[in-house]
């Protein structure tokens, strides 16, 4: 049986970075398995762009935003690759759309306490100031913005790929198409099985995603999580000067729904999606046809607000968020059985995910991790109290 200092389970944008952190500091006695070919479609980190940002209005994730920005500073600095744009980010809260609606800390408040409490420049705008700034949007009067200028877009498949390259360069084995069936602890260490080998490793992160629990099964502890599938639009608008990544930031437009929108990048087109509100499934039972009806509310959205931002649909694509029912992420040993990693990204995760690599590979080589995580532990009530509520930010 042949063994490994670290076997990591899952190669996307968590798994992958983690790979990468392990590499850099074991060598050759690292081992990545992807269930699927490098790069596949059928998860969470696909795609050409994430919105990368500080502004968070929770404090666990605002402690983090400052140093993500840093880890991908470092895998740029030694890949010399580009994957961070910036573009300055916009926060749109229409207040007419979101009387009345339970929103807590996900407000123009929320955002800015997190910002002076951690030191980080912002500008608060009303509706003409931002109309005055960027006439790609059309308000009506209800709306307040809060602009950030170091938000922009970090290419996600780009990024999985520069993290498996320099995996490989520091010694990584990567193997694809190579599903694991079981993972057991085995004394100190785990017994990884898949269908072409069983391996031992002394340490495994298991970064599966929607297929967590399917790898987990044998370690006895299955988390509660919902598989929801998700979905963007790319529109080949007529105006790309005004939606060039210099003219125009990424936005959150928080209203009725929860839009998300990027300038033209990645394709010769932009792009929208809606946060949360997608339909539960499951990993291997889900569609990947997209929903008429989201591309209807997307289209109705974009002519109110944004017009020039239409064109002809290029094309609509899902992926997949799992979620924990209080909606925050899990990076934690298991505690029964501290061998074992387990990453959870929330469906929000990939703007921190080289920084996320680095503190799973801390957690796998028994260190404190360098950044606090405490609240993405594995004993939280959000994920042992089978009453616990979902509380999902929609």
């Amino acid at each position: 049986m042949d063994t490994y200092r670290a076997v990591v389970v899952g190669c996307g944008g968590l798994g992958s970075a983690a790979l990468y952190r392990l590499a850099s500091e074991l060598g050759s006695g690292v081992l990545g398995l992807e269930q699927f070919e490098v790069g596949h479609v059928r998860g969470a980190s696909q795609d050409h762009s994430r919105i990368i940002r500080l502004a968070q209005h929770q404090p666990q994730y605002a402690a983090l935003a400052s140093a993500a920005y840093k880890a991908w500073d470092e895998v740029e600095g030694e890949s010399l690759q580009q994957l961070v744009t910036r573009t300055g980010g916009l926060v749109v809260e229409d207040r007419v759309a979101r009387r009345g609606a339970a929103t807590g800390s996900r407000n123009i408040e929320g955002y800015t306490a997190m910002f002076d409490r951690f030191g980080y420049a912002y500008e608060v705008l009303d509706a003409d100031e931002l109309v005055a700034r960027w006439p790609q949007f059309r308000v009506t009067g209800g709306e307040q913005a809060l602009y950030q200028p170091e938000s922009g877009i970090v290419d996600a498949a780009r990024a999985n790929a520069v993290h498996l390259s320099l995996a490989r360069a520091h010694g990584a084995e990567i193997r694809s198409n190579t599903p694991v069936r079981s993972i057991r602890p085995d004394g100190d260490g785990v017994v990884v099985v898949t269908d072409s080998a069983t391996v031992r490793a002394d340490r495994v992160v298991v970064a599966a995603d929607a297929w967590t629990n399917q790898v987990l099964a044998d370690t006895g502890r299955q988390l509660p999580l919902t598989v929801l599938r998700e979905q963007v639009t790319y529109y080949s608008t007529p105006h790309l000067a005004e939606f060039a990544p210099s003219r125009f930031p990424v936005f959150m437009w928080h209203g009725a729904h929860n839009f998300y929108g990027f300038p033209v990048y990645g394709e010769v087109a932009t792009k929208l999606g809606q946060h949360m509100g997608g339909e539960e499934t499951t990993a291997d039972g889900r569609s990947f046809v997209p929903d008429d009806a989201r591309r209807a509310r997307y289209a109705a959205f974009l002519d109110a607000h944004v017009p020039r931002f239409l064109g002809p649909e290029l094309y609509s694509k899902t992926c997949l968020y799992t979620v924990p029912p209080d909606q925050d992420f899990v990076l934690d040993r298991l505690p029964e059985q501290p061998q074992i990693v387990v990453a959870i990204g929330a469906g929000h995760a990939y703007k921190f995910a080289a920084l996320i690599g680095s503190l799973l590979a801390d957690l796998a080589l028994d260190r404190t991790p360098a950044h606090p995580i405490d609240a993405f532990a594995l004993d939280r009530p959000a994920l042992t109290d089978p009453t616990f509520p979902r509380s999902f930010h929609v």
